[in-house]
Protein backbone atom coordinates (compact mmCIF):
# COMPACT_ATOMS: atom_id res chain seq x y z
CA UNK A 1 0.00 0.00 0.00
CA UNK A 2 1.46 2.97 -1.01
CA UNK A 3 2.30 5.65 1.77
CA UNK A 4 0.05 8.40 1.02
CA UNK A 5 -2.79 5.41 1.47
CA UNK A 6 -1.37 4.56 4.56
CA UNK A 7 -1.60 8.10 6.32
CA UNK A 8 -5.03 8.83 5.05
CA UNK A 9 -6.16 5.04 6.77
CA UNK A 10 -4.26 6.08 9.76
CA UNK A 11 -6.07 9.70 9.71
CA UNK A 12 -9.21 7.69 9.38
CA UNK A 13 -8.97 4.89 12.23
CA UNK A 14 -7.74 7.61 14.54
CA UNK A 15 -10.47 9.91 14.06
CA UNK A 16 -12.88 7.24 14.48
CA UNK A 17 -11.23 5.99 18.01
CA UNK A 18 -11.56 10.06 18.63
CA UNK A 19 -15.07 9.88 18.04
CA UNK A 20 -15.41 6.83 20.24
CA UNK A 21 -13.62 8.77 23.35
CA UNK A 22 -15.85 11.80 22.47
CA UNK A 23 -19.06 9.83 22.99
CA UNK A 24 -17.96 8.55 26.27
CA UNK A 25 -17.95 12.04 27.93
CA UNK A 26 -19.09 11.07 31.41
CA UNK A 27 -16.02 8.60 31.73
CA UNK A 28 -13.45 11.58 31.21
CA UNK A 29 -15.19 15.13 31.76
CA UNK A 30 -15.28 18.43 30.27
CA UNK A 31 -11.75 19.03 29.92
CA UNK A 32 -10.53 15.63 28.61
CA UNK A 33 -13.43 15.69 26.36
CA UNK A 34 -12.34 19.54 25.03
CA UNK A 35 -8.78 18.57 24.09
CA UNK A 36 -10.05 15.45 22.61
CA UNK A 37 -12.06 17.47 20.74
CA UNK A 38 -9.22 19.94 19.96
CA UNK A 39 -7.17 16.80 18.57
CA UNK A 40 -10.38 15.39 16.32
CA UNK A 41 -10.10 18.88 14.82
CA UNK A 42 -6.58 18.76 13.66
CA UNK A 43 -6.94 15.03 12.50
CA UNK A 44 -9.77 16.40 10.15
CA UNK A 45 -7.57 19.30 9.39
CA UNK A 46 -5.25 16.83 8.14
CA UNK A 47 -7.67 14.55 6.69
CA UNK A 48 -9.29 17.06 4.13
CA UNK A 49 -5.60 17.98 3.29
CA UNK A 50 -4.71 14.41 2.13
CA UNK A 51 -8.27 14.45 0.10
CA UNK A 52 -7.57 17.55 -1.99
CA UNK A 53 -7.61 15.58 -4.89
CA UNK A 54 -10.87 13.59 -4.22
CA UNK A 55 -12.12 17.27 -4.55
CA UNK A 56 -10.97 18.13 -7.30
CA UNK A 57 -12.01 14.66 -9.00
CA UNK A 58 -15.82 15.60 -7.75
CA UNK A 59 -17.16 16.80 -11.32
CA UNK A 60 -14.59 14.76 -13.20
CA UNK A 61 -15.58 10.90 -14.77
CA UNK A 62 -18.68 8.89 -14.84
CA UNK A 63 -20.67 8.28 -11.49
CA UNK A 64 -21.56 4.34 -10.93
CA UNK A 65 -23.19 3.44 -8.23
CA UNK A 66 -20.29 2.95 -5.63
CA UNK A 67 -18.96 6.43 -6.94
CA UNK A 68 -22.23 7.67 -5.81
CA UNK A 69 -22.75 5.68 -2.22
CA UNK A 70 -18.65 6.87 -1.51
CA UNK A 71 -19.91 10.54 -2.12
CA UNK A 72 -23.15 10.13 -0.36
CA UNK A 73 -21.23 8.95 2.92
CA UNK A 74 -17.77 11.39 2.54
CA UNK A 75 -20.07 14.43 1.59
CA UNK A 76 -22.77 13.55 5.32
CA UNK A 77 -19.61 12.60 6.91
CA UNK A 78 -17.95 15.89 6.38
CA UNK A 79 -21.31 17.96 7.34
CA UNK A 80 -21.54 15.93 10.21
CA UNK A 81 -17.86 16.88 11.43
CA UNK A 82 -18.29 20.81 10.46
CA UNK A 83 -21.33 20.99 12.95
CA UNK A 84 -19.46 18.85 15.17
CA UNK A 85 -16.36 21.22 14.91
CA UNK A 86 -18.47 24.38 15.02
CA UNK A 87 -20.25 23.71 18.26
CA UNK A 88 -17.61 22.54 19.52
CA UNK A 89 -15.69 25.89 19.53
CA UNK A 90 -18.59 27.54 20.28
CA UNK A 91 -19.13 25.83 23.32
CA UNK A 92 -15.78 25.84 24.46
CA UNK A 93 -14.86 26.98 27.80
CA UNK A 94 -11.18 26.11 27.94
CA UNK A 95 -9.68 25.16 24.88
CA UNK A 96 -10.90 27.56 22.63
CA UNK A 97 -12.08 30.42 25.16
CA UNK A 98 -9.66 32.40 24.51
CA UNK A 99 -11.90 33.22 20.78
CA UNK A 100 -14.56 35.78 21.22
CA UNK A 101 -17.62 34.09 20.54
CA UNK A 102 -20.89 34.98 22.43
CA UNK A 103 -23.94 33.61 21.83
CA UNK A 104 -24.89 31.10 19.81
CA UNK A 105 -24.84 27.95 22.60
CA UNK A 106 -28.81 26.94 22.27
CA UNK A 107 -27.78 26.05 18.31
CA UNK A 108 -24.47 24.11 19.42
CA UNK A 109 -26.11 22.09 21.44
CA UNK A 110 -28.48 21.47 18.45
CA UNK A 111 -25.64 21.09 16.39
CA UNK A 112 -23.29 18.99 18.37
CA UNK A 113 -25.92 16.50 19.31
CA UNK A 114 -27.02 16.26 15.96
CA UNK A 115 -23.13 15.97 14.60
CA UNK A 116 -22.32 13.36 17.19
CA UNK A 117 -24.32 10.77 16.31
CA UNK A 118 -24.57 10.94 13.02
CA UNK A 119 -21.13 11.66 13.00
CA UNK A 120 -20.48 8.14 14.79
CA UNK A 121 -22.33 5.85 12.59
CA UNK A 122 -20.74 8.04 9.49
CA UNK A 123 -17.70 7.34 10.71
CA UNK A 124 -18.29 4.06 11.09
CA UNK A 125 -19.94 3.87 7.20
CA UNK A 126 -16.85 5.69 5.89
CA UNK A 127 -14.46 3.00 7.09
CA UNK A 128 -16.57 0.07 5.92
CA UNK A 129 -16.36 1.55 3.01
CA UNK A 130 -12.50 1.12 3.09
CA UNK A 131 -12.88 -2.07 5.28
CA UNK A 132 -10.92 -4.43 2.17
CA UNK A 133 -7.60 -1.68 2.30
CA UNK A 134 -8.34 -2.23 6.50
CA UNK A 135 -8.34 -5.83 6.12
CA UNK A 136 -5.19 -5.65 3.58
CA UNK A 137 -2.66 -3.93 5.91
CA UNK A 138 -3.93 -6.46 8.61
CA UNK A 139 -3.67 -10.09 7.08
CA UNK A 140 -0.99 -8.94 4.22
CA UNK A 141 -3.40 -10.54 1.40
CA UNK A 142 -5.94 -9.55 -0.99
CA UNK A 143 -7.46 -12.86 -0.93
CA UNK A 144 -7.73 -14.58 2.46
CA UNK A 145 -8.75 -18.36 2.27
CA UNK A 146 -12.40 -18.80 1.70
CA UNK A 147 -13.16 -20.56 5.61
CA UNK A 148 -11.62 -16.83 6.48
CA UNK A 149 -14.12 -15.15 4.58
CA UNK A 150 -16.82 -17.02 5.96
CA UNK A 151 -15.57 -16.66 9.16
CA UNK A 152 -15.06 -13.06 9.07
CA UNK A 153 -18.70 -12.79 7.79
CA UNK A 154 -20.89 -14.36 10.47
CA UNK A 155 -18.41 -12.91 13.26
CA UNK A 156 -19.72 -9.33 11.25
CA UNK A 157 -23.18 -10.65 11.28
CA UNK A 158 -23.09 -11.21 14.72
CA UNK A 159 -21.76 -7.77 15.86
CA UNK A 160 -24.32 -6.33 13.25
CA UNK A 161 -26.96 -7.99 15.48
CA UNK A 162 -25.85 -6.48 18.79
CA UNK A 163 -24.69 -3.27 16.79
CA UNK A 164 -28.57 -3.26 16.11
CA UNK A 165 -29.51 -3.93 19.47
CA UNK A 166 -26.99 -1.02 21.14
CA UNK A 167 -28.71 1.38 18.55
CA UNK A 168 -32.14 0.64 19.61
CA UNK A 169 -31.36 0.37 23.46
CA UNK A 170 -29.06 3.71 23.28
CA UNK A 171 -32.16 5.87 21.75
CA UNK A 172 -30.03 6.57 18.23
CA UNK A 173 -33.32 7.91 16.65
CA UNK A 174 -34.08 10.48 19.23
CA UNK A 175 -30.99 12.36 19.29
CA UNK A 176 -30.70 11.71 15.41
CA UNK A 177 -33.67 13.39 14.58
CA UNK A 178 -33.55 15.94 17.86
CA UNK A 179 -36.22 14.78 19.80
CA UNK A 180 -34.27 15.98 22.48
CA UNK A 181 -32.09 18.74 23.27
CA UNK A 182 -30.35 16.37 26.00
CA UNK A 183 -28.70 13.74 26.30
CA UNK A 184 -28.82 11.21 28.78
CA UNK A 185 -25.49 10.12 30.44
CA UNK A 186 -25.44 7.51 32.62
CA UNK A 187 -22.48 8.30 35.26
CA UNK A 188 -22.76 4.57 36.65
CA UNK A 189 -22.13 2.60 33.45
CA UNK A 190 -19.63 0.49 33.05
CA UNK A 191 -16.91 1.55 30.92
CA UNK A 192 -16.72 -2.26 29.49
CA UNK A 193 -20.22 -2.12 28.12
CA UNK A 194 -19.84 1.01 26.88
CA UNK A 195 -17.13 0.16 24.99
CA UNK A 196 -18.70 -3.51 23.85
CA UNK A 197 -21.86 -1.28 22.98
CA UNK A 198 -19.95 1.21 20.64
CA UNK A 199 -17.89 -1.19 19.13
CA UNK A 200 -20.38 -3.36 18.06
CA UNK A 201 -22.28 -0.60 16.93
CA UNK A 202 -19.71 0.40 14.67
CA UNK A 203 -19.23 -3.31 13.54
CA UNK A 204 -23.00 -2.83 12.56
CA UNK A 205 -22.15 0.41 10.00
CA UNK A 206 -18.69 -1.29 9.27
CA UNK A 207 -20.39 -4.61 8.09
CA UNK A 208 -23.39 -2.72 6.34
CA UNK A 209 -20.78 -0.39 4.34
CA UNK A 210 -18.50 -3.29 3.72
CA UNK A 211 -20.85 -5.27 2.30
CA UNK A 212 -22.73 -2.92 0.20
CA UNK A 213 -19.77 -2.32 -1.59
CA UNK A 214 -19.35 -5.58 -2.53
CA UNK A 215 -22.87 -5.76 -3.97
CA UNK A 216 -22.25 -2.72 -5.94
CA UNK A 217 -18.88 -3.88 -7.27
CA UNK A 218 -20.32 -7.55 -8.12
CA UNK A 219 -23.52 -5.62 -9.85
CA UNK A 220 -21.34 -3.74 -11.93
CA UNK A 221 -19.02 -6.09 -12.71
CA UNK A 222 -21.81 -8.07 -14.36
Amino acid sequence: MKTKAKIKWTLDILMTVALFFLMGYQFWGGTAHEWIGAAMLVLFLAHQVCNLNWYKSLFRGRYTPMRILQCIVNILTLVAMLALMYSGITMSGQVFAFLPIRGGRALARRLHILGSYWGYLLMGLHLGLHWRMVLNMVVKKRRPQRKYQVAGFFVGLLAAAYGTYVFIKRNFLTYMFLRSDFVFLDYEESKLLFLLDYLALMGLCIFVAHYSTKLLKRRGTK
